[in-house]
């Protein structure tokens, strides 16, 4: 996992062209269930929720994304997304972009050696604001997850066709890690690039790098930074995410008495 993260960031440098234009949110993860924009194949257990309040600043371009994440366990191993951005900037038009909803599905579960494999379906319903939407879109994703001691890695690739006909397909490939320093308290890193619906061309290479702790048993809070690699817009990011879980049941700890 580790050496395909790392052999794909030069691979995609060679790829990338130069494109501009507003930015629109997809579909998101709701935390702990991804690494900032990448998904997980883990997913809520069945009949639990989860809700998700976040904020973006951006600069170089200076704008603010608000993003309303919610998520819920259809089944063990189906979990129904929804993502609704929120954009405030002063060089671009205010107000909400396309709302997403997915179907997360776990096909196939980790073993010893393979990773857990899940596809996502999403569709994105139009705002109705041209500058903040692509009239829609349908889409289809690829998530792998895989464990290697305290090590999550996930690997995600995406393709989505906008509702306007002269906008180009959207290809997105995300990597994501996350390294649980303590019980409580877990690193994170992201590689986001994305071929957007303005050209033929990788124009968005991002690094991204912060933290999640567990607030509590149900709250979860994500700070982090993103770094634009390709000299494009923005050039840098702040993210904050805080994450409101359902309640789930306690494991009961069975104590074993041995005779002597």
């Amino acid at each position: 996992m580790k050496k395909s993260f790392l052999f794909a960031v030069p691979v995609l440098f060679l790829l990338c062209g130069n494109a501009y234009g507003t930015e629109i949110k997809g579909l998101q993860p709701v935390d702990p269930y991804g690494v900032f924009s990448t998904f997980s194949a883990e997913s809520l257990p069945k009949g639990k929720a989860a809700f998700s309040g976040g904020a973006e600043v951006s600069i170089d371009p200076d704008f603010y994304m608000f993003i309303f994440r919610t998520a819920y366990g259809l089944t063990d191993n189906l979990e129904l997304n929804l993502t609704l951005p929120y954009m405030l900037g002063a060089d671009t038009t205010d107000g909400f972009q396309d709302a997403s909803i997915g179907l997360k599905h776990r096909f196939f579960e980790e073993g010893k050696y393979g990773p857990s494999l899940a596809y996502i379906l999403n569709v994105s319903l139009p705002s109705g604001k041209d500058e903040l939407s692509t009239d829609g879109r349908l889409g289809i994703g690829l998530v792998v997850s895989k464990r290697v001691g305290p090590v999550n890695g996930h690997l995600n690739l995406f393709y989505e066709q906008p509702g306007k006909a002269s906008l180009d397909e959207e290809i997105s490939f995300l990597a994501g890690l996350d390294f649980a320093a303590s019980h409580n308290f877990k690193f994170l890193a992201e590689l986001y690039c994305r071929k957007s619906h303005f050209t033929n061309d990788i124009d968005t290479v991002e690094g991204r790098l912060g933290y999640r702790f567990q607030t509590t048993d149900f709250i979860y809070t994500t700070f982090g930074a993103g770094f634009d690699f390709k000299n494009r817009t923005p050039e840098t990011r702040v993210i904050f995410t805080v994450t409101f879980l359902s309640h789930g049941e306690k494991k009961r700890i069975k104590k074993i008495y041995e005779e002597e």
